[in-house]
């Protein structure tokens, strides 16, 4: 569909059911041409659903769909793409090995048959590039490019399909400042040709920033649509939570104690055998969060598994409390008081068909009272149960509820419960929001500031800028697998951005 002949895509009525679950309850839904809605939401609260439906990966239950007043069936994604609507996914769905042109041509009928043009693909590649200032080889690997670039490349796979309207998952997860402001300028080129763009995030300060029209959804049902300048970002969380949400924090002055993790030269390598973390050194004191800023992919994920116990280091030392760890087990790192919240709760976190009692009690339950010699004290792991699920506000229905059917937040509450109720004196936390709404956001950051008041180290590993800066005393940023600066948390995030990049380095 070209551009120029959307008009409005509408939503009336939708409803969708799960077993248990009401998902989307009589949603209405609209967006016009030339502008940006932001769609708003905690998690579960019914945005990917809905937006699935509209991108024909689910059928409604009730409801109808209506482009430019005429009603539609969308049947399937490929159906959705023929009448003009592109979606954009958080995780990239392109193929490493190929090139651009290679991976926008995939599924494309050619002009030469069996054989794809590519020469043809690159020509209409570069000249959307330019239209929309959204630069990249057609001729370059998918791997070789950045996280930005990749996205990109993502962009113009539904525009060179005659996309009308973008859905946009996400879209500003994985990126640096300059590649968030780069994003947001391609978006504001494509509302100027036409485009209509749907625009789904937990960072309220983007939307905010970049939206024309906002839909807040809670537990399946629109419970406010706002024009955006006649909102903040305080407004918009009270409707998605219900209530009133610290977005900012008053952190006590604390004076740092001793240096309670200690790493020395530290070298790490990746999956593929490659450096990750290259002669590494910094100290986090008890009583300070020191902040882990980067790009993904920047070892961030191997430094952090490196001093749990989970990965062995290849040069360098790791010391907690004054006690050597460097490739220890993860049950000596626990020992000497290390607590863990890893990047990947549902691979590394828990035991996905495991009950909620039986995660609760993962690295303890060995020990009294929880055991008695080889024989469980099942009434013990109950009362421990149940205590954690008060302290920790983790919602569900029962201890004997299997883990992996809570929602992202209380995956991540229940992982928290469990680590610092060992009242750990180092705390690992990486990417401990990620995934997560904002009403669950808001809890971790209170319980890791609690947990810096009452003397604890914290290493907070985040590509989220603002949570970083919003938590951390000290802020060291990761680019290829060194330190290139550790800066005041008040640094400006353009600043930062140069530093995850590597355009800009201090000496550390």
């Amino acid at each position: 569909m070209n551009p120029s002949s959307l008009e409005q895509v509408e939503m009336r009525g939708i409803v969708k059911h799960f077993p248990g679950v009401l998902a989307n309850d009589h949603v209405d839904f609209d967006v016009r041409a030339g502008e940006i809605h932001a769609l708003l939401g905690e998690n579960g609260a019914g945005k990917s659903t809905l937006m699935k439906i509209l991108y024909g990966m689910y059928q409604p239950d009730a409801g109808e769909i209506f482009i430019n007043g005429q009603r539609v069936i969308i049947k399937s994604p490929a159906d959705a793409l023929r009448r003009g609507i592109g979606m954009i996914h958080q995780h990239f769905q392109l193929v490493p090995s190929f090139t651009v042109a290679e991976n926008v041509a995939l599924g494309l009928k050619s002009s030469r048959g069996l054989i794809t043009d590519l020469n043809v693909v690159s020509q209409r590649i570069r000249a959307l590039a330019r239209e929309y200032g959204l630069s990249v080889d057609p001729d370059a690997p998918v791997w070789q490019l950045a996280v930005g670039q990749q996205q990109r490349v993502e962009i113009l796979k539904a525009l060179y399909r005659d996309a009308a309207l973008l859905i946009l998952d996400e879209p500003t997860a994985v990126l640096t400042p300059q590649e968030v402001d780069e994003l947001c300028e391609t978006l504001r080129a494509l509302t100027t040709t036409g485009h209509a763009l749907i625009f789904i995030s937990h960072k309220l300060h983007e939307v905010v920033k970049l939206s024309d029209r906002i839909t807040v959804l809670r537990d399946g049902r629109v419970v406010g649509r706002v024009a955006t300048q006649n909102t903040n970002e305080k407004d918009l969380a009270r409707m998605m939570v219900g209530r009133e949400v610290i977005t900012t924090w008053d952190k006590a002055r604390v004076q740092p104690g001793h240096a309670v993790l200690r790493i020395e030269n530290l070298s790490v390598r990746g999956d593929q055998g490659l450096l990750a973390v290259k002669n590494l050194s910094f100290q986090v004191h008890g009583g300070e969060i020191l902040g882990i800023a980067g790009v993904s992919g920047n070892g961030q994920r191997e430094l952090a598994e490196a001093i749990a116990g989970m990965r062995r280091a290849s040069g360098g030392k790791i010391f907690v409390a004054g006690q050597e760890v460097t490739n220890g087990t993860p049950a000596q790192v626990i020992g000497a008081g290390v607590a863990f919240i890893p990047e990947e709760r549902m691979a590394m976190g828990c035991i996905r068909d495991f009950s909620v009692a039986e995660n609760a009690i993962l690295e303890t339950h060995a020990q009294p009272p929880l055991a008695r010699g080889i024989f469980f004290n099942f009434a013990q792991i109950e009362t421990h149960g149940n205590q954690l699920l008060r302290e920790y506000d983790v919602r569900t229905p029962s201890l004997d509820t299997l883990v992996k059917s809570l929602s992202g937040g209380n995956i991540q509450k229940l992982i928290l419960a469990r680590e610092l109720n060992r009242h750990p004196r180092l705390l690992i936390a990486a990417q401990p929001t990620r995934g997560v709404d904002i009403g669950a956001t808001e809890y971790i950051h209170k319980r890791l500031i609690e947990q810096r008041t009452q003397g604890t180290a914290i290493l907070l590993i985040s590509e989220d800028l603002e949570e970083v800066r919003a938590l951390a005393d000290r802020v060291a940023l990761m680019y290829e697998g060194e330190i290139v600066g550790i800066v005041p948390p008040d640094t400006s995030v353009e600043e930062l951005g140069l530093m995850m990049t590597g355009a800009k380095r201090y000496s550390v």
